[in-house]
């Protein structure tokens, strides 16, 4: 985790330039007052998104909460949609596409995806199950591995106990 955060200034900085580098070639493309409008433009509607989206979240938690469903996918949609009004009201025109590029549902369900598989990896497997549900397990049985321990007799190996483990995979509900 702390190697992560060592790059952050530096990504912090590359998007600086990239939003600098960004604008100046819209300018010159259809003037520099137009540019400074669009941006303009962009952060009023995601402020207005933001209250927006913010009020969605929160309706859908509570909703989520009251019929006694697991919040996660509510969370995880809100939280990507906060984020890419976030990212519109944030002066910048690479900022404002990203931000309108997570709030077109196709993308947003993607991120979401996203989010929720980061947050699974992170947190235990009983708070991830109270997040976003229980889930489905598919089991496959075949056969059994042997061992190298020997069985009832030298020539024979012992067979693993079935019951000790199942392989299997995990399956989304719904998928």
């Amino acid at each position: 985790m702390r190697r992560t955060w060592r790059f952050v200034p530096l990504g912090l900085l590359a998007g600086l330039v990239a939003e600098v580098a960004v604008f100046v070639l819209v300018g010159q493309a259809i003037g520099f007052a137009w540019a400074v409008l669009v941006v303009f433009a962009a952060s009023l509607a995601g402020l207005l998104l933001l209250r927006r989206e913010g009020m969605r979240a929160w309706r859908g938690f509570r909703v989520s909460v009251e019929s006694q469903q697991p919040p996660g996918r509510q969370l995880t949609d809100g939280l990507v949609g906060l984020v890419g009004a976030l990212l519109l009201a944030v002066p910048g025109l690479v900022s404002g596409a990203v931000g309108l590029a997570l709030l077109v549902p196709p993308l947003r369900r993607l991120a979401g995806a996203g989010v929720q598989r980061a947050t699974e990896r992170r947190v235990s497997s009983m708070v991830a199950g109270d997040l976003f549900g229980p889930r489905r397990v598919r089991v496959y049985r075949g056969a059994a591995q042997p061992t190298t321990e020997p069985g009832p007799s030298p020539q024979q190996p012992r067979q693993a106990d079935p019951a000790a483990a199942i392989e299997g995979e995990i399956v989304e509900p719904g998928r």
